[in-house]
């Protein structure tokens, strides 16, 4: 076979609108699925004294819900034939639901905490209740959405660069979690008792005006995506087909896909090892830096997701450069290298005595995960030009759901050990100051985990085979077979 070196290929770029539309998107993924992780500790343990475990073991379950739907919507997904497309009708009609339901997922009382069902506060099983709910609706907006960032663009470099953007806006939109709790500081939900002059703040009726907010965003964006981010390959490649994907091969088969086993390898190690920094990042500022200080915890918190979304904003594009010049394999490494060092110093970088080090800190784990996930999704999509060579279909859904049901499970189960790392530290939600062991386990479980999670994943990235020339030789194949999309 004649292939066409990687040097002359015709780079294949889209409009900067439509990357910026594209990444849009990322709103709805952070607020509708990490934004109730990132203040679940904060409203239903700290504020509604739900035990700190059962508000992990809630955060497990709500994933492992995630998790399982997954699956069935990227195969629903993936067979779908309207007028419409086969992802943008989910974009729009779930993405606005779940916008305008975002809210109903704080929809609790202070009065639930001491009414018991099974013996545990009916609290927890409103949580477990309002996600078995929420989550498919989310789901069903993510993971097409999800799906339609590979098929963009056929070009490597190009594919770097969409999901460059999709990155950058991403630490944008996080700063939305981030103020969560700060927004919940604001004057309208603080009260001052007449008699002994103590300040306490409604953090639940904080958090229930800030989705109200937020999800009405949401439904707007939602809208905007589907008007100007098309499908480029359905016409051609989709719409006349008559072969349907099976359920089985929506998970079996793709899991077969070597490459993309270790890619899951790299983003399962990687979220399982940082995904419990946003809580005890959290806890260590609080109890930590700010003496137990609540609502200068809460302060410094935003300032933290500020410098985390400065690192991110930073991160994506520096490596984007990088890889430009080396490659995707190598400079994921790279980055994996660099988050060791990154995480390892919030040892010395929470200081009480300089507490806006902490802001160094989150920003420099900021600049690591952006740069992680922008490579990480960018080589996802070669590896779905790679499984189409082998197999004669387009699978973007199911290789979008069996990486989400992966990360998700990762990330419950990080979610899970900070619920049990607390109690087993001691930590009591009762007190502003924590014993100095509490605080140490707290502290050491923050800098140590991470640099065990991105060791393996540096293990699994160098397992992965792809490299440029291999993915331009695959898409010069597969452009000979089918034609240029």
């Amino acid at each position: 076979m004649n292939v066409k070196p990687a040097s002359q290929t015709i780079r294949d770029r889209i409009p900067i609108k439509t990357k910026i539309s594209y990444g849009l998107g990322t709103s709805l993924d952070m607020w509708g699925f990490w934004l109730y992780a990132g203040v679940a500790y904060g409203v239903f343990n700290m504020y509604l004294k739900v035990p700190a475990l059962w508000v992990g073991v809630a955060l497990f379950a709500i994933r492992i819900i995630d998790a399982m739907v997954d699956p069935l919507i990227g195969w629903i997904s993936d067979n779908l034939r309207t007028k419409l497309g086969r992802r943008r009708p989910f974009i729009l009609f779930a993405g606005v639901i779940a916008g305008l339901g975002l809210p109903a997922l704080f929809l609790v009382s202070p009065a639930w905490v001491d009414v018991k069902f099974l013996g545990i506060s009916v609290v927890f099983w409103y949580m477990i209740g309002s996600s078995i709910i929420y989550i498919p609706i989310m789901s069903a907006f993510s993971i097409p959405w999800n799906s339609l960032g590979p098929e963009l663009s056929p070009d490597y470099d190009e594919r770097t660069s969409i999901m460059t953007y999709r990155s950058v806006m991403q630490k944008f939109f996080e700063i939305g979690n981030f103020y969560a709790l700060k927004f919940t500081n604001l004057a309208w939900f603080l009260y001052t008792d007449p008699l002994s002059g103590e300040v306490t703040k409604n953090t639940l009726q904080g958090i229930q005006v800030y989705t109200s907010i937020l999800g009405a965003i949401m439904a707007i964006l939602a809208v905007v995506i589907f008007f100007n981010v098309k499908e480029r390959n359905y016409d051609k490649l989709v719409k006349t087909s008559k072969k349907r994907i099976s359920l089985k091969s929506s998970f079996g088969e793709t899991l077969r896909c070597r490459p993309f086993r270790m890619m899951l390898g790299v983003g399962a190690a990687f979220t399982v090892g940082t995904s419990m920094v946003g809580t005890l990042g959290y806890f260590t500022t609080v109890y930590y830096v700010s003496g137990g200080d609540k609502v200068g915890g809460d302060n410094w918190n935003f300032w933290v997701g500020m410098g985390m979304m400065i690192g991110g904003v930073m991160g994506a594009p520096i490596l984007k450069m990088v890889a430009d010049r080396i490659g995707k394999r190598p400079s994921l490494t790279i980055t994996a290298v660099f988050g060791m060092i990154a995480f390892g110093t919030s040892w010395w970088l929470y200081n009480p005595d300089l507490p806006f080090l902490q802001v160094l800190s989150s920003g420099l784990m900021g600049f690591t995960n952006s740069a992680l996930w922008m490579l990480h999704s960018s080589i996802g999509a070669d590896i779905i030009d790679y499984d189409e060579l082998q197999t004669g279909v387009r699978r973007e859904g199911s290789f979008s759901a069996c990486s989400s049901y992966i990360l998700k499970l990762g990330n419950s189960t990080g979610g899970l050990i900070a619920g049990i790392i607390l109690p087993l530290a001691k930590f009591n939600p009762d007190v502003a100051m924590q014993s100095g062991n509490t605080l140490f386990w707290i502290r050491f479980s923050l800098a140590i985990l991470p640099i065990a999670g991105l060791g393996l994943a540096i293990y699994f990235v160098n397992k992965m085979e792809l490299t440029k020339s291999m993915c331009s030789s695959i898409r010069t194949e597969l452009e000979e077979r089918r034609g240029t999309v």
